[in-house]
């Protein structure tokens, strides 16, 4: 008869360590929102809002137009390549004001702030005006240049 009252108790032993745990999400908010300990992240925020405002978004390098003769070209790739700052930045890439997605035919490479449009077994189709977007935050900016399939 002794065996039962201690697993009453044990269900009994578990539920305050619940009721315990499940403020503490709570208590992190209001720890955090409270000025005296939330006192050591303010600190942090300013300098990393003016690294936002001393990095401007832009190309260091911009995109050139790419001329290739056709009787060379099919078959063979190209590369429209561009520096961006800050390295954070996100680039996409359009063709004659469209989108290109990433496929067999166009690959994308991203390697810090050098960002590469490669397009590969040129054909006389691919031929236009080729645009990267390099969007940060609220800001977007773009280079574009040509790639030119001259026909013999």
């Amino acid at each position: 008869s002794e065996a039962k009252p201690s697993k009453e108790e044990s269900p009994k032993g578990i539920s305050p360590v619940k009721a315990k745990k499940t403020p503490s999400p709570a208590d992190a908010e209001r720890r955090k929102l409270r000025p005296g300990s939330g006192g050591e992240k303010p600190p942090e925020e300013p300098p990393f809002t003016y690294q936002l405002k001393a990095v401007p978004l832009k190309f260091v390098k911009e995109m050139k137009d790419i001329v290739l003769k056709e009787a060379e070209s099919v078959g063979s790739s190209a590369i429209f390549e561009v520096l961006i700052s800050p390295s954070t930045a996100i680039t996409s890439w359009m063709k004659d004001g469209s989108n290109i997605r990433e496929s067999p035919k166009h690959k994308f490479i991203a390697d810090g702030k050098d960002r590469k449009l490669h397009i590969i077994d040129v054909q006389l189709s691919d031929a236009g005006e080729y645009t990267c977007v390099l969007r940060l935050g609220n800001k977007e900016k773009t280079s574009t240049a040509k790639l030119i399939v001259e026909g013999i």
